[in-house]
């Protein structure tokens, strides 16, 4: 069976309406960080009132599981856009060799986490524990569900790819799936230093 070709994508990235994955993205990036940005924000507001409350609670996080967690996550970012580069130079086998390794670090970090969770858990440390672990477990875990939704895609992706869908000639949606995975690299890098470092 033949691979489906595409028309050539000529998207002028230039222009500030066509950036990369296109507009729509990156408004929903612009969303998405401004929304836990505004809750770190409260976040932030609250602690000054309990500094005693959220320090005793931040000790109680796992910081070398969450450090490694962060470097997976990183990782993952790099092996995407080397994914993305590869198949807009047609080199699909490097492209979905790279997008495996990028999918597989997206369920590690969902593991690694999953076992954190799970040892909140063990201890009794849930939504309601305290206000500090409240908005750690909203904040974890809606970030959890967007890597979740990620690993998700970037999997349907990669059957794409494998089945010849996505081309050099036809990549925009793999350049919107890169931009989403990114946009969660970049909302950990918010989450990780504010619960688990900052004081």
């Amino acid at each position: 069976m033949k691979n489906r070709q595409e028309p050539s994508q000529t998207i002028d990235y230039k222009n500030i309406f066509y950036p990369p994955g296109g507009i729509l993205i990156w408004m929903i990036i612009l969303v998405e960080v401004l929304t836990f940005t505004i809750s770190l924000i409260v976040f932030a507001f609250l602690r000054k009132d309990a500094v005693t409350v959220f320090n005793q609670s931040q000790a109680l996080l796992n910081i070398p599981l969450g450090t490694i967690n962060t470097m997976v996550l990183l990782t993952s970012g790099f092996f995407m856009a080397e994914a993305l580069h590869k198949l807009k130079i047609g080199d699909n086998v490097k492209s979905k060799f790279y997008l495996r390794i990028t999918i597989f670090l997206g369920v590690t970090f969902l593991a690694l986490k999953s076992f954190e969770y799970i040892s909140k858990i063990e201890h009794g440390i849930g939504l309601s524990y305290n206000t500090f672990f409240t908005f750690y477990w909203m904040l974890t875990g809606f970030h959890f569900i967007h890597v979740l939704f990620g690993v998700l895609l970037l999997s349907y992706i990669y059957i794409r790819i494998k089945k010849g869908y996505y081309t050099k000639n036809n990549f925009l949606d793999v350049e919107t799936s890169a931009s989403f995975w990114h946009m969660c690299d970049l909302i950990w890098m918010l989450l990780f230093p504010t619960l688990y470092l900052i004081h």
